[in-house]
């Protein structure tokens, strides 16, 4: 694209400066040549520079030349962002309307549209933050609040997750930006937590509960590192206890997390009913 960009530019430039006879007879196509001039132009150093730039990253961090990451997700969105101004000169161009003229003419027009679209420049602007920032990557599983998942992909306006039922997720990149995020990619340990409620009546201990799961995923604990299984108490009412389950995960694995957490689903509630059970005989 850049070296047809170019082809075009210099054909353009060409014509430009020699003036050649259709441009006197057809001056439709002399200011369209002339609006085609001032948008490739612009277009071509813009891609030219981005080109340079993601090199640049590329090697620097010895990346892999078909990497995703924030910063060349970053560099794209921008250079988007500049093609569609010098877009909008270049039609402002066609059509013979002086910028000046245009920008004092709508002003009020204008106002309002950034008065009504703010919030689209408040997702965008807080999505050009994320994509540079490095405290959240592409394919990062991250926690949203209650939403969790991988980060597929970040635009001006979304941050796009996959759950665990691989349902697409989409979230504002300003509440996004305003929320408490826990990155759990970054961190050396994934974790597994399940809370659960028991009754007191069956006077259940966490260190009970602790050998009860332990036994039901002794069979898979291939990605759990050793002691990580642990129970705590979390609340105690009148008539139930809140437990949480944590298991610490060697690195993240979707379909081995997914088989430890039936596992212990499955554990919790055999236990429950056997104690219905003993109680109803």
């Amino acid at each position: 694209m850049i070296l047809v960009k170019a082809a075009v530019y210099l054909l353009l430039t060409y014509f430009y400066v020699s003036k050649p006879g259709f441009y006197m007879t057809h001056p439709g196509i002399d200011t369209f040549a002339k609006a085609l001039l001032i948008f490739i132009g612009p277009s071509l150093v813009f891609s030219i520079a981005r080109l340079i730039v993601i090199y640049w990253y590329i090697r620097k961090h010895k990346f892999k030349n078909n990497i995703k990451d924030n910063f060349i997700l970053g560099i794209s969105r921008i250079v988007s962002i500049l093609n569609t101004i010098f877009f909008a000169i270049a039609a402002l161009t066609l059509f013979e309307i002086e910028p000046k003229d245009f920008i004092f003419s709508v002003s009020i027009v204008a106002a309002a549209i950034a008065l009504i679209s703010k919030d689209y420049i408040s997702n965008m602007i807080n999505g050009l933050i994320i994509m540079f920032s490095d405290r959240l990557s592409l394919g990062d599983h991250i926690k949203v609040g209650t939403l969790e998942g991988k980060i597929l992909d970040i635009t001006l306006i979304n941050m796009i997750l996959q759950n665990e039922d691989n349902d697409m997720v989409i979230i504002p990149n300003s509440i996004a930006f305003s929320s408490v995020i826990i990155n759990q990619s970054k961190q050396n340990i994934k974790k597994l937590s399940i809370e659960f409620d028991m009754s007191l009546k069956n006077g259940y201990t966490p260190e009970f509960l602790e050998t009860y799961l332990y036994k039901a995923i002794e069979n898979d604990m291939d990605n759990v590192v050793k002691g990580g299984l642990s129970v705590k108490t979390i609340e105690i009412n009148k008539d139930v206890a809140v437990f949480k389950a944590m298991v610490l995960l060697k690195h993240y694995d979707k379909i081995k997390e997914r088989v430890l957490r039936r596992l212990i689903n499955t554990a919790l509630l055999r236990l429950s009913a056997q104690q219905m059970e003993e109680q109803m005989g």
